[in-house]
């Protein structure tokens, strides 16, 4: 074959090395997608294995994060906020989420907020509206502006419904005492709800439940540590954690997550 390069000039061309030619940059190609593809085949699985470790990491920051602002409240009014406020009827008004938002960087958020009425009120659309990161899990899924940390909420825990609580009266020791924890996806509320998580909930957080992360639930003391609390968690172990007065803290240490 011949083909011009150019006015007055020919040159010959082999068809048949034009073939050769061609089919080695075919299995060329043909082998660079084989290397990548086994390349993915074998980082696959890191990855799948990283996002999960990474989702709770951030869970356990976040959880560090809120107890820290809780503590930071307690040493501003003397003791740890009210699960919620309420009004002269009795009504729920704020949660704890909300009240403890100038220590997490939300000043501006807060100071939008009208205390004095109820926190799904329209003069609060806006900051309801508004995002709190700190508040969110991101392997509990696309959950826009609902929260999976819940405080355990009973008579006799660190957090109770209307009332505040003095650090001074946690004589199982703040270490031992449960302050927050995180639920699944499905027990979600929006983050200034004055909702959380009675005994019953904590009690059947379990094997069957769908929980954010494999195997069990970040969960924050009133130390400001955090843990990562098994799924298996004896129900006897998580009453202890709950008690702020039981006399029961010798056997429910839990170590610290990382």
């Amino acid at each position: 074959m011949q083909v011009s390069s150019g006015p007055g000039e020919r040159f010959e061309v082999d068809p048949a090395s034009s073939r050769r030619s061609w089919s080695a940059v075919f299995f060329e190609v043909l082998a660079a997608v084989g290397v990548v593809g086994l390349l993915s085949c074998l980082f696959l699985p890191a990855v799948r294995t990283a996002r999960p470790a990474a989702y709770r990491n951030v869970c356990t920051n976040n959880l560090k994060q809120i107890a820290l602002a809780l503590q930071n409240y307690e040493e501003v009014y003397g003791v740890l906020p009210p699960a919620h406020t309420t009004d002269s009827d009795g009504q729920p008004l704020h949660s704890w989420r909300t009240l403890i938002l100038p220590w997490l960087e939300e000043q501006q958020i807060f100071q939008s907020i009208d205390l004095t009425k109820p926190w799904n009120d329209p003069a609060n659309a806006h900051a309801l509206s508004a995002e709190v990161y700190v508040y969110r899990c991101p392997a509990a899924g696309e959950q826009e502006n609902r929260t999976t940390y819940l405080a355990v909420v009973t008579p006799v825990s660190c957090l109770r419904a209307t009332e505040p609580r003095k650090v001074a009266d946690i004589t199982d020791g703040t270490r031992n005492t449960l302050m927050i924890v995180e639920v699944g996806a499905e027990h979600s509320v929006p983050w200034m709800s004055p909702v959380d998580a009675d005994e019953a909930l904590v009690l059947g957080l379990g094997p069957d439940s769908k929980l954010n992360h494999a195997g069990g639930m970040g969960a924050a003391f009133v130390d400001g540590h955090v843990s990562f609390l098994s799924e298996k968690t004896p129900a006897s172990q998580r009453l202890a954690l709950i008690s702020v007065a039981g006399n029961d803290n010798a056997a429910i240490e839990v170590p610290a997550s990382p």
